[in-house]
């Protein structure tokens, strides 16, 4: 009788030490649970906290990275570049492009073999397509002149791709591709005037030359001294700044004319003139594209420092897309200068669209090119990611109608803001 008891006593502590041994198993998993919980909780806080700043030390590794790179002495066939034996020379284009877009034409509503409606010429020229994109052929011996609808005056920018196919050792030596300022916008003669003069010509140095000439009287005349033969060749992007008298041009990222007192008085007429091109199909072929041109005005440095505020319709982006397809170079320069001046100083930067797509489309492409601008602040100005802030805002506050190419043009911006 003892022993049953005893057995009753010993089954009946074995069975509460299991029910408490899955109790607390069961609490065992829920304070595992919770504190897991609580864990991803702090982690979610510090990667939001950090992320700013684990950013800004990532890209400035990469900074520290590249200007290490850089001091490094690099060898090239056995010769230390850099040495007073050999050396680079690397130069950086010093080209601004202005500020405020006054005329803009890539031919995207003419008709292809028409002339386009925002020119005037004396000869002939039509619209071609190579491949999918618009260009202006120009005839043998013609001039051409983009109709402003504002006067260029001291400080302006003009910009435009020039393409040349067909170019041999039988393109003659008198083959001209003329930048002209001239004082009236019309095709007779003028009495004051500027030029460079580019040579396609391809079997002898390049013949370039500057000219002036004010109240019928030559002033300047000389060569331009430089061989661009291989870039005049093909696809090139032509760059010229003028500044009050003094006229600079770029081939690419090369300047090859800088003189200071280059424009007379009151010739701020642009116009583009060919000569001495073969008219036979395939040889001596010009295009131009993407022409701009666009003035200097007011300093966007010290407007946003000042003002707070800088809205921007002239940073281009691929149809549909967050890809910067050019246009905004200064703003986004003086953007970053700004940044620089005053070190304490965050902005945010949002993107607009205009009504073209669905809401939904829109207001995620605004963001994505609002942050688009921002990583060329930060990648190429070295401007620190946590200063600049992003934002879209879709079609939602347009400045403009949607109804017409213009009004699209200005709800398609980017505005800078200071906070």
């Amino acid at each position: 009788m003892k022993t049953t008891k005893a057995l009753c006593i010993i089954i009946a502590i074995l069975s509460i030490t299991t029910s408490n041994a899955q109790l607390l198993k069961r609490l065992g998993k829920k304070a595992e649970e919770a504190a897991k919980r609580t864990l991803e909780e702090r982690i979610e806080r510090e990667t939001e906290k950090n992320t700013d700043k684990g950013l800004d030390e990532v890209f400035e590794k990469k900074r520290k990275k590249k200007k290490n790179k850089q001091k490094k002495s690099k060898k090239k066939n056995g010769t230390i570049i850099g040495s007073s034996t050999d050396y680079e020379v690397n130069r950086t284009s010093d080209f601004t492009a202005g500020n405020r877009i006054i005329f803009q034409d890539n031919f995207t509503n003419d008709a292809q073999g028409d002339f386009p409606a925002k020119w005037d010429t004396n000869g002939s020229g039509e619209i071609v397509i190579i491949n999918t994109k618009k260009w202006l052929r120009l005839g043998g011996n013609s001039k051409y002149v983009p109709t402003t609808k504002e006067p260029l005056s001291e400080n302006y920018t003009i910009e435009f791709d020039l393409l040349t196919q067909g170019l041999d050792k039988k393109t003659s030596s008198e083959a001209w591709i003329k930048l002209l300022l001239e004082d009236n916008t019309g095709f007779q003669k003028p009495k004051n005037w500027c030029m460079i003069e580019l040579s396609p010509c391809q079997f002898i140095a390049s013949r370039g030359v500057v000219e002036k000439v004010v109240n019928g009287q030559r002033q300047i005349r000389n060569a331009i001294g430089k061989d661009y033969r291989t870039q005049i060749d093909g696809k090139s992007h032509i760059s010229i700044a003028i500044n009050k008298t003094r006229m600079r041009v770029w081939i690419n990222e090369n300047k090859i004319v800088d003189v200071p007192r280059l424009v007379p008085e009151g010739a701020h007429v642009f116009k583009i003139h060919t000569k001495g091109l073969r008219d036979t199909d395939d040889k001596d072929e010009v295009y131009i594209s993407d022409f701009k041109i666009a003035k200097s005005d007011k300093d966007n440095r010290s407007k946003l420092i000042t003002e707070g505020r800088l809205s921007t319709n002239a940073i281009l982006f691929k149809t549909g897309s967050s890809t910067i397809t050019g246009g905004g170079e200064t703003i986004i320069k003086e953007v970053a200068t700004a940044l620089q001046s005053v070190s304490n100083m965050k902005i945010k930067i949002i993107g607009h669209t205009d009504s073209d797509g669905n809401t939904e489309s829109n207001q995620k492409l605004s963001e994505q090119r609002a942050k688009a601008v921002k990583m060329v602040l930060v990648e190429q100005y070295d401007i620190q990611y946590s200063r600049i802030q992003v934002e879209g805002k879709g079609e939602s506050n347009p400045i403009s109608n949607n109804t017409s190419m213009s009004g699209k043009a200005k709800n398609r911006r980017v505005e800078f803001i200071k906070i």
